[in-house]
């Protein structure tokens, strides 16, 4: 195992997935929404040398019924740029990764932010691309049906390609900046894109110089088969959902496999799969806090979250029957299969199966300090995972928890870092600066 360490990001918006999280004794109801919390626990997760604050968006309010949406503490959010460059002057180590899409942004609009994140921050920044699965949004941006999922995919890959290309308008030497030349800038070092694509068409340059990191580094997830060779061919960083070591194992193998037919490293990619913690004295201690916790959720917020999973109406089902045969929606292709794995494997009801969506359904890592940091470190070693993207079951007590008692045992055993290795995201993460396809040639070469 020599070398390895592990990648620790934490999923924070929403600060927890499980729909009762805000209703846990002593848990911030407001933590979604209140920048007071948001900078302490981005302190917090610094002071652990996690390497990444994650936070996911949403361009349309959740497609739940209102029944549902009335208990959600997701409904309110803030967008992520803003809140992001507000921590970057809180924080000076610890990575800033935000969602953006690209069905429905612009690739010079989101080129432009990330540039500016990644320079405010000194190199932080991070870009989750998505292609955005809830057909809400769509009716948001002037649309009145979702696009559908394969072209979605192949926007996005032409997406990547414009704005990584923006991000290369200036050759790093490009500004001289020289008060008595009168000269700012090189036009020499200065590259015109000029892109025109199937669905793209963007000249640039961007007015923005190249990011510190080269790239801010990307993001991305998803599992359906255009998912993971979108992933294959630009992610860096992968967050994941497998429910199981062994599928994880697969998962791993397939992408780091896929990546290398394309003539990249494996260590190009790090793949993080998202892991709900509970850590208690005991296991059971850790049993009992997770059954009070799904024991907050009310059965319409279950159905709901259950009909985003399967891309339709689950609440006309019969809830104590098993779930009816179900076909594929323009929704997430991954949700579903894994929904409809699960519901098979278990031989569960409709009404087991929303109760389970709505409190936490994945990867879930639930006892001591000790067995957890067992099983993190099995993922490790075994191939299953380079890290974890960690969610916590409530806020602020779950987030101190792991800190105070998981990250120490994971340090003593030599598995995560005691200090940050650079300056930035990249360097922390053990990933190489990107060179710039208009300027290095001798980089791109080798």
């Amino acid at each position: 195992m020599a070398g390895k360490s592990l990648r620790l990001g934490a999923f924070m918006r929403p600060v927890s997935l499980h729909t009762g999280a805000w209703r846990y004794p002593g848990a911030y109801p407001d933590a979604n929404f209140n920048f007071a919390h948001l900078k302490r626990f981005a302190q917090t997760l610094e002071a652990a040398k996690f390497d990444a604050f994650f936070m996911a968006d949403h361009l349309a309010v959740l497609n739940m019924p209102i029944e549902a949406l009335r208990r959600s503490h997701t409904v309110t959010s803030f967008e992520p740029f803003t809140l992001l460059s507000a921590l970057a002057a809180v924080t000076d180590h610890i990575g800033l990764v935000a969602t953006a899409s690209t069905t429905f942004d612009a690739p010079y609009h989101v080129a432009r932010r990330f540039a500016s994140l990644d320079h405010i921050s000194g190199g932080r920044a991070g870009w989750n691309i998505v292609t955005t699965s809830n057909p809400d949004a769509a009716l948001n941006f002037g649309l009145d049906q979702h696009v559908e999922h394969d072209e979605r995919y192949h926007r996005a890959r032409e997406f990547y390609d414009v704005v990584t290309g923006l991000w290369d308008s200036f050759a790093d030497d490009a500004f001289i900046r020289d008060a008595e030349s009168g000269l700012y800038f090189d036009p020499s070092r200065l590259q015109v894109l000029d892109h025109k694509g199937e669905h793209l068409s963007v000249r640039g340059p961007l007015n923005i110089a190249r990011p510190l990191q080269g790239w801010p580094v990307i993001v991305q997830a998803g599992a359906s088969e255009a998912g993971r060779q979108l992933a294959a061919e630009t992610a860096e960083v992968i967050f994941a959902a497998p429910p199981d070591l062994a599928s994880g194992r697969r998962f791993f193998a397939d992408i780091k496999g896929r990546a290398e037919k394309l003539g990249r490293s494996r260590d190009d990619i790090k793949i993080l799969p998202g892991a709900f913690v509970i850590v208690g004295d005991s296991v059971e201690e850790a049993q009992s806090k997770r059954a009070k916790l799904d024991s907050l959720v009310y059965y319409e917020s279950g159905i709901a979250s259950l009909s985003i999973a399967l891309g339709r109406d689950a609440s006309v089902f019969d809830p104590d029957s098993p779930l009816p045969q179900i076909s594929e929606t323009n929704a997430s292709k991954s949700s579903l299969e894994s929904v409809l794995k699960m519901a098979r494997a278990e031989d569960l009801t409709v009404r087991q199966l929303a109760q389970r969506l709505g409190g936490y359904s994945g990867l879930a890592f639930v006892g001591t300090p000790k067995t957890i940091a067992d099983e993190m470190e099995e993922w490790l070693v075994t191939e299953g995972s380079d890290g974890f993207n960690v969610m916590f079951p409530y806020l602020p007590a779950g987030l101190d928890d792991f800190v105070a008692k998981i990250v120490p045992e994971l340090q003593r055993r030599g598995i995560f870092r005691r200090e940050y290795e650079g300056s930035t995201l990249r360097e922390n993460l053990g990933l190489r600066r990107p060179p710039n396809r208009f300027f290095d040639r001798q980089q791109l070469e080798n």
